[in-house]
């Protein structure tokens, strides 16, 4: 007796089997559905497949390049956040300084050692005092606050009342000054 899972057995060719005809021609029809531009079953449209993959990698590349773009944008916007906070603080420490300043110059001997620890501090961290005397007057550095006639030269400043600060390079308080010019 014949298995019937067998393909092509049990008879003849009206048994419903198929035929190596009937395969052929299935396997030409799944061949042509799957040419696209001239490339055969083996390479499954492989232009087509090479060009989506190129895609995937540009647009993969893109994300890449955006993600890095906007990790240091976010690292770059943190730190000036926190250079700003430390000025917020300094800028209201100074009022501090000039009161240690003001103490010294009345003779508080105790108040010194304070304000020098306090100074060096904030020294090290980016603090820059501004002593402006002989120096040309500058607005953007200078605020002047007296002036006596000079010359006819340049403005110059001939005092300082109060001490001006940089912090990291920018302009935190302007000096207080007398202008000569």
């Amino acid at each position: 007796m014949a298995n019937p899972n067998d393909v092509g057995a049990g008879g003849g060719p009206d048994d419903g089997a198929p035929t190596d005809a009937s395969v052929a021609d299935a396997f030409a029809a799944v061949e042509e559905a799957f040419l696209v531009d001239g490339d055969d079953i083996d390479g499954f449209g492989a232009s087509s497949v090479e060009q989506e993959r190129d895609e995937y990698r540009d647009a993969l590349q893109r994300v890449k390049a955006e993600f890095d773009n906007y990790r240091k944008r976010t690292a770059k916007a943190d730190t000036e956040t926190r250079e700003r906070a430390a000025e917020n603080l300094v800028s209201q420490l100074l009022p501090v300084l000039d009161a240690c300043d003001a103490a010294i110059i009345h003779d508080a001997t105790d108040v010194g050692p304070i304000s020098k620890m306090l100074l060096e501090t904030l020294l090290k961290e980016g603090l820059e005092p501004m002593v402006p005397e002989g120096e040309l007057f500058d607005p953007t550095l200078h605020e002047a606050v007296l002036h006596e006639p000079g010359d006819g030269g340049q403005p110059t400043v001939v005092e300082s009342l109060r001490t001006g600060y940089r912090w990291k390079g920018r302009v935190l308080r302007p000096a207080m000054v007398k202008v000569r010019g």
